[in-house]
């Protein structure tokens, strides 16, 4: 079963894809949105609705996949907890009607794909934003924090065949968010006081957590693991090598925040075979023409020596979660994106 989901197709095509938030509060308007506009051969995406409230927001849903651990909400966030409480309930309740209203849309569907990508907070980011029974942050317990990674480990594999099995999915990728990776790394977490910062996590240890994930998530039949990890230039290298050690299959990066050695890095990483996840629209902003967007991916693609024939590599998204636009906003994001994705496709078969 694995290998037939995490077959390769022969030949690979840049395609346009998103992270999970979206506007408003229906999830089906949401899901129409998406698969209506990076449908196949795009890479639709579950979506998840901040705007409803607790239990929607990122950290609230990524606590849901957590294994034989539970949350309640606290005011200074979410803590670890004897049995869930009343948001995590709720916050479990909403996860399972997008899971279920995407599964109708996909039904619905005279050619679905087979294609679909998931995305959760990684083990870092959710012990830096989970706190302890003393509200201390989870990250600065050893024991916490390898709990929290192994449970997210299973977890994450329950939620891969949950998905699989709602939706009929055969080929999902699966984002490993970790915004929070460099704070960890580098020590610079405050304190639940915010009186001092937390000590730094160890890279090694780091790997250690992503290497559980990664191997789960393969076993588990994910067509490809990526992990998208935000920090300074110097950090975000460091990340990037951890995450591609521990098995990634692909990285996630924002193409305005590279610098020439992260550039090298996702060369090397591309001529091994790994995918890049390419930030390269923010939300909000006036989005560049085809032309100025295909020639501002293409430009250090070439300095590095790349051949336009390799493009097939990437898969172009926006630069974070589209959840504070209006839908007519986060569609036209959507389409733009999947403009792009089809210029670059066309230099990619000419060259």
């Amino acid at each position: 079963m694995h290998e037939e989901l995490s077959a390769e197709p022969a030949e690979r095509q840049v395609q346009a894809s998103a992270h999970g938030p979206m506007p408003g509060t229906d999830p089906l308007e949401a899901v129409l949105m998406v698969r209506g506009e990076i449908g196949e051969p795009n890479l639709p995406h579950l979506q998840q609705l901040p705007a409803r409230g607790v239990g929607s927001d990122n950290i609230g849903r990524g606590a849901q996949l957590l294994e034989d651990l539970a949350v309640d909400l606290q005011p200074y966030g979410w803590r670890l907890a004897d049995a869930p409480g009343i948001d995590a309930k709720r916050a479990a309740s909403a996860l399972r009607t997008d899971l279920n209203v995407l599964a109708d849309a996909i039904g619905a569907e005279e050619k679905p794909g087979t294609e679909l990508k998931i995305q959760f907070p990684g083990p870092a980011t959710l012990a830096a934003n989970l706190y302890l029974h003393h509200g201390e942050r989870a990250v600065s317990d050893h024991g916490a924090r390898r709990d929290l990674a192994q449970s997210l480990a299973l977890g994450a594999v329950r939620h891969l065949q949950t998905l699989s099995r709602t939706t009929g999915a055969q080929q999902v990728t699966v984002y490993i968010d970790e915004p929070d990776a460099g704070a960890v790394l580098n020590g610079t977490l405050p304190t639940a006081s915010g009186y001092r910062t937390l000590r730094s996590v160890p890279a090694a240890e780091i790997r250690g957590w992503w290497s559980e994930l990664t191997d789960g998530l393969h076993q588990a039949g994910a067509a490809a693991v990526v992990i998208g990890a935000d920090a300074e230039p110097g950090t975000w290298t460091t990340l990037a090598t951890t995450a591609l050690e521990s098995g990634a299959d692909g990285l996630g990066a924002n193409a305005a925040s590279l610098t020439v050695p992260g550039w090298e890095l996702l060369a090397a990483a591309v001529e091994s075979g790994s995918r890049l996840w390419l930030g390269c629209l923010e939300p909000g902003s006036q989005p560049p023409g085809v032309v100025d967007a295909v020639n501002a991916i293409r430009r250090p693609w070439r300095q590095l020596g790349l051949p336009d024939s390799a493009l097939g590599a990437l898969v172009l998204s926006p630069t974070a979660g589209l959840a504070d636009l209006s839908p007519s906003g986060a569609t036209a994001v959507l389409g733009r994106l999947a403009g792009y994705a089809e210029a670059l496709n066309q230099v990619r078969v000419d060259a």
